[in-house]
């Protein structure tokens, strides 16, 4: 018997085989097989604001060069994991490391020398991404500007270790120094529990409405993420969806209004959606078809809704707090 969701169930989960399913997925492009074996190439025009739905390694060789300013990658943990039909089984180190290697040649020729690129990964992944950025650096390819660490809040508990609770971005930049960062763009929202004067007037904090605040430049750990849930419009049946509050962070910070955000794993359309909601173009590929189909979906709910949660008037706020 089939279940009947709760009213307050956001969870976008139609089946590709629905009438739903099917008129999103019509709106995506798929890999034209004819066109890769003779190395045609899209246009700009072509996958601007698109979902692109095919295997990223046939899909990138075909995209143009230096069209990209920002890259959001999320690709498989070397974990294993089953995605819709597809599973991916974890290899060992330096299979990972070289599946690596492969995607991030392709990418390279995408990006615009000014361009900025954020890797995601879990714990161990970190490991074997780390020693391929560094030895990029070292050839002056790529150039790591930071590592970010984000807590999850969710997370299995486990009887004889601790809670994998955290996830890392890598950051890095196709030029040393010439790359876009807008700070205050990024600044976050936090409660000043012991308001401090000086003269009786308040020192380094401000006051309205909801309280005593203070906007603080952005530090490398976050802990103001909430991963969506059933209740979230944002939420889908993705196993592995990211936050668009986490996306909006790095979308913000190194792009600016109609740059171009690329995502090569786009999974169900975190970043193409966070993209649109804040003024940027977008595109992005993933392989499975019942992905792309929520993307869609998901793009076009964010033509009247661009809302995210946790970000309200150019302010982030802290996880679980809610602007008036």
């Amino acid at each position: 018997m089939e279940k009947t969701k709760s009213a307050r169930n956001k969870t976008i989960d139609f089946l590709l085989n629905s009438d739903e399913g099917k008129l999103y997925f019509s709106r995506c492009i798929q890999l034209d097989k004819n066109r890769a074996e003779q190395n045609q190439s899209y246009s700009l025009s072509e996958i601007t604001d698109k979902t692109l739905c095919g295997d990223t390694f046939s899909f990138l060789p075909l995209l143009p060069q230096n069209f990209i300013d920002l890259a959001i990658v999320d690709p498989f943990y070397n974990l294993s994991k089953t995605f819709g039909e597809n599973s991916f089984r974890k290899i060992d180190a330096e299979e990972y490391a070289e599946y690596t290697k492969n995607w991030l040649k392709l990418l390279l020729p995408l990006l615009k020398q000014n361009s900025s690129i954020y890797i995601c990964c879990d714990w161990a992944s970190s490991i074997q991404i780390a020693d391929v950025l560094f030895d990029l650096q070292e050839e002056k390819k790529l150039f790591i500007q930071n590592r970010i660490t984000w807590q999850r809040e969710k997370g299995r508990g486990a009887l004889s270790n601790w809670k994998n609770s955290m996830e890392d971005i890598w950051f890095c930049t196709v030029d040393k120094e010439n790359y876009t960062f807008n700070l205050d763009a990024v600044k976050l929202r936090r409660k000043v529990i012991a308001p401090y004067k000086q003269n009786g007037l308040p020192k380094d904090w401000e006051e309205n409405s909801c309280g005593k605040f203070r906007d603080t430049c952005p530090g490398n750990f976050w802990d103001d993420i909430s991963v969506p849930y059933w209740s979230m419009a944002e939420n889908t049946a993705h196993p592995t969806q990211k936050p668009e509050k986490l996306l909006a962070k790095l979308i913000l910070a190194s792009s600016n209004p109609n740059d171009m955000i690329f995502d090569p794993f786009l999974g169900s359309g975190s970043t193409s959606v966070t993209a649109k909601k804040l003024g940027r173009h977008f595109c992005g590929i993933e392989q499975n078809p019942q992905y792309c189909a929520w993307a869609e979906k998901r793009l076009e709910n964010a033509e009247t809704d661009k809302t995210i949660q946790g970000f309200a008037n150019g302010v982030f706020y802290e996880r679980n707090t809610r602007p008036e």
